[in-house]
């Protein structure tokens, strides 16, 4: 039986300014199902960071409701895991050091994690890594590790804002292929933001697509493309008309990446 992972309702987001206030948001609408991989696109400054940060807890909403099982998002909560664009790790912690940190932090006490830090770092690639340090390795493991830490304390929701962004595009071709891998073995709830519309398409069930500020969901597109997902999928017409009906939605050039 499916279950509703996030519930959105009329969600709205206003930021004051000295000449009365800027809207975000405007009436967002949209439900996740458990296990469900969303990816949400649109042009620069539509709102998708300030969604994402509403639904972490990290920013409160002008106006609607968003709940993650059930229970409003009221604040930060530890069910979330979180995955930003730079990896954000401290350079004088280990890796496991860093996968770990949010056991220190919410003192859960590391014995009852070392083993399922292991298993993740052997998940991602990094079984041997363990004891390095940030900056001895690349970009994509650094990124690794960050989803890692994301992960260590089973979060029921995983928010990803545009976490291969600054990645070279070799790099975040094969970052894609190891989220889609992770994703199908750990089956969490994923929200993905991405400027870029072929990202989407390779890696979501369904893409929801916003319309420039205020944010609107324009579109909830169902991807209907089998798994797992080679890159040569993007190759293929189906691939192809997936993301020219998503170009379609967009009146200017430039809004989105190619």
């Amino acid at each position: 039986m499916v279950t509703e992972a996030i519930s959105v309702q009329s969600l709205s987001k206003l930021y004051a300014t000295r000449d009365g206030g800027v809207a975000a948001l405007e009436q967002i609408s949209f439900a996740i199902d458990e296990g469900e991989f969303v990816a949400v696109v649109g042009p620069s400054g539509c709102g998708k960071s300030t969604l994402l940060k509403i639904l972490s807890g990290l920013l409160a909403p002008s106006g609607g409701s968003a709940s993650l099982r059930g229970t409003p998002i009221a604040g930060p909560r530890r069910d979330i895991g979180v995955v930003f664009q730079a990896p954000v790790l401290f350079p004088w912690r280990t890796v496991l050091d860093n996968v770990l940190l949010p056991i220190d932090v919410q003192g859960l006490g590391r014995d009852r994690f070392m083993a399922a830090a292991m298993d993740l770092l052997a998940l991602v690639g990094l079984r041997e890594f363990e004891r390095r340090y940030p900056w001895e390795l690349s970009g994509g493991m650094q990124q690794r590790v960050a989803i890692t830490r994301a992960l260590i304390h089973d979060p029921a929701m995983l928010l990803m804002d545009e976490p291969f962004g600054a990645l070279d595009a070799m790099t975040r071709e094969h970052m894609n292929l190891e989220l889609q891998r992770i994703w199908m073995e750990r089956k969490k709830t994923v929200f993905f933001i991405t400027h870029s519309i072929p990202e989407a398409v390779f890696l979501a069930d369904r893409v929801l697509v916003m319309t420039p500020r205020p944010g609107r969901i324009v579109d909830d597109l169902r991807v209907k493309l089998g798994r797992p997902r080679p890159l040569d999928a993007m190759t293929t017409p189906e691939f192809g008309e997936y993301t020219r009906h998503i170009r379609a939605l967009f009146n200017v050039k430039g809004g989105l990446d190619a």
